[in-house]
């Protein structure tokens, strides 16, 4: 059985400039709910962020919301959601988001989006997780980031052997499926480098 219960997605609070960027997110709510695996997101009703929350829920999804106090009216915080937790900070949104979670995906976003995904790859760097990181490459979204890593790969300042384990897919339909197969690859490669000195990133 599968330890992937539950995954984060991080997602704009913007709905992007084209309606793929939505379809994306509505396609995996309802692809989480299928599968019965829970959402856990950042607790907003408008972007992305509202469209996933809210395909999850039509199609019969568990739907775990965390949102900080000071955004509770800036992103219009979804009340409908079967779970809702408002922190104090980011600092604590962050922290529950990822101990409530088993699994990460990366839909495209802006610069909050693109700061939750560094974190969580930057900390499996540094041996604190070995969940799954998915980035959904919708059209080449997430493709100038990859292609940063290998510059950072090629100046030396991601050395051989320290590489970030990710997954990137094109496609929502496979988003779930690579999960599940990673997983057990993620945990190899923790175990293969647990002790090592980590000094890069």
């Amino acid at each position: 059985m599968s330890r992937i219960r539950t995954v984060c997605v991080y997602c704009g609070s913007s709905p992007g400039a084209r309606p793929q960027h939505m379809q994306a997110a509505e396609a995996l709510g309802k692809a989480l709910a299928e599968a019965g695996i829970g959402l856990v997101y950042g607790g907003g009703n408008i972007g992305l962020m509202g469209g996933i929350a809210r395909a999850t829920l039509a199609h019969g999804g568990h739907v775990t919301g965390i949102i900080p106090r000071f955004l509770v009216e800036r992103e219009a915080m979804l009340a409908d959601v079967q779970e809702l937790i408002v922190t104090a900070d980011m600092h604590e949104r962050k922290r529950l988001m990822f101990e409530r979670s088993d699994a990460f995906v990366a839909l495209p976003g802006g610069i909050g989006t693109l700061e939750e995904l560094v974190e969580q790859l930057t900390w499996v760097q540094l041996g604190r997780h070995d969940k799954p990181i998915l980035m959904l490459d919708l059209d080449g979204f997430w493709s100038p980031l990859i292609a940063l890593f290998d510059h950072m790969t090629t100046e030396g300042f991601l050395r051989q052997g320290a590489e970030v384990p990710f997954v990137v897919t094109s496609e929502v339909e496979e988003i779930i499926p690579a999960l599940l197969r990673a997983a057990p690859v993620i945990e190899e490669l923790m175990d293969e480098r647990e002790g090592a000195p980590i000094d890069q990133f």
